[in-house]
């Protein structure tokens, strides 16, 4: 089998059987492989070697690839925790993907509106089976072993906040909302008032409700907009706070400078900005194909070495960057491990096929952040040098008041 040339430097640390269109068994690794990947058909074996990236995940989805004595997850641990699999043409393909990346990343409003409904504006009950109860959709923050989801989801939104510096009566920009945990946590726990946009009109109606329900809607506002549309003289220097969570990723790397010049024109002169993204250690690359295509449509996650830049470009200092590694392989392992408890439910809502393909993105992505470089980082930032104090110990300390203050807000 030609596919064993490149399958077997690969896999060093683990033990892999492949079980081709013909019915041969071919073995990988050290030891006695636990985990059998199983090939239905003969054409399998070509696409993979044409572009693996792409045809692994769409033969498994199609019922064309199956795992055996594990999951998609067991075999994936085994395919890429040591090297990774990128066939005959896979140098060519990422030099050629660097190169029309930022056609790629082209994300003009009305593209980008298109780009977030493919995925954020799915059923509301298909993020219930496996999101924290704040439908929080972003990395986790697991500040003490063995937190619970929803315990290091807390966490997460207590130590932005934390980072924000907020006082009461101060007007905040959630640019990227979701669907409004954080925001109306900000509102009822900060005594602030929010402005959140998003382009997701699934996403919007959820939040809405929210905010009525728990009785804020008089302080938290949230809107169905481009962050390009926060325009005009009365916008100058608006917000004394800005936050963004997991919306960066969807921008672009052609959009950085119009993203951060926004901010700086939107942010109070005395004002503090928190940027919360996934990123890459290993410098600029190329959105996996099978990821672009079938989840997120124009998505990047940068290198800071893209990033940081812009900010300066834009004026701006970078008061503070923290690097969370693990905590995104971590919050990972908890969704995948609630759309598997719930896996029939999801087949109702949808069908067979989307559920592979749900398995699939769930399980690869967490062996993106606990094997191949992702992580997550936060960079603060403000138009003064003064804006925020000197050193970092207040951001403990403002964790712990928070983490003290009652919330209590319906899903």
């Amino acid at each position: 089998m030609l596919l064993a040339r490149f399958l077997e430097p690969a896999i060093v640390t683990g033990a892999l059987a492949i079980v081709d269109g013909a019915g041969r068994t071919h073995r990988f690794g050290r030891g006695e492989p636990r985990v059998t990947l199983r090939f239905h058909d003969k054409a399998v074996q070509r696409e993979l070697l044409m572009k693996p990236r792409i045809a692994f995940g769409e033969a498994y989805m199609d019922g064309r690839i199956s795992v055996e004595g594990g999951s998609i997850y067991d075999a994936l641990v085994v395919l890429c925790q040591d090297a990774d699999v990128v066939g005959p043409f896979g140098r060519l393909r990422e030099a050629l993907g660097k190169a029309v990346r930022a056609i790629q990343q082209h994300n003009p409003m009305q593209r980008a509106q298109r780009n977030v409904a493919h995925h954020y504006d799915l059923s509301r009950q298909l993020y219930e089976l496996f999101l924290d109860r704040d439908m929080q959709y972003s990395c986790a923050y697991f500040a003490r072993p063995g937190m619970s989801l929803e315990e290091a989801q807390e966490a997460k939104k207590c130590h932005i906040a934390a980072k924000l510096l907020l006082e009461p009566g101060q007007r905040v920009l959630d640019i990227g909302c979701g669907w409004g945990g954080m925001a109306l946590y900000l509102a009822q726990t900060c005594g602030v008032e929010v402005t959140g946009i998003t382009l997701s009109k699934e996403q919007l109606a959820v939040a809405q409700e929210r905010a009525e329900r728990a009785g804020l809607a008089d302080r938290v506002r949230f809107e169905l907009r481009d962050y390009r549309a926060m325009t005009g003289h009365d916008m100058s220097g608006r917000f004394d706070r800005i936050v963004s969570v997991g919306m960066f990723e969807h921008v672009g790397v052609p959009h950085y400078p119009e993203f951060f010049a926004r901010v700086h024109a939107l942010l109070a002169h005395d004002g503090v900005a928190l940027l919360h993204s996934i990123g890459r250690s290993d410098g600029p690359g190329t959105t996996n194909g099978w990821i672009r295509k079938y989840i997120f449509p124009g998505g990047y996650s940068p290198a800071l070495s893209e990033v940081l830049p812009r900010i300066e470009e834009a004026r701006l200092w970078a008061t503070d960057v923290e690097i969370l590694r693990l905590h995104y392989a971590e919050t990972l392992r908890h969704w995948r491990q609630r759309f598997t408890a719930r896996r029939e439910e999801a087949r109702r809502l949808y069908d067979e096929r989307f559920c592979r393909m749900w398995e699939f993105y769930l399980a690869g992505c967490e062996i993106a952040f606990r094997f191949q470089g992702h992580m997550v980082f936060q960079v603060q930032m403000a138009k003064r040098a003064d804006a925020v104090p000197l050193t970092r110990d207040y951001i403990g300390t403002a964790e712990h008041a928070l983490a003290a203050a009652p919330t209590g807000i319906a899903a």
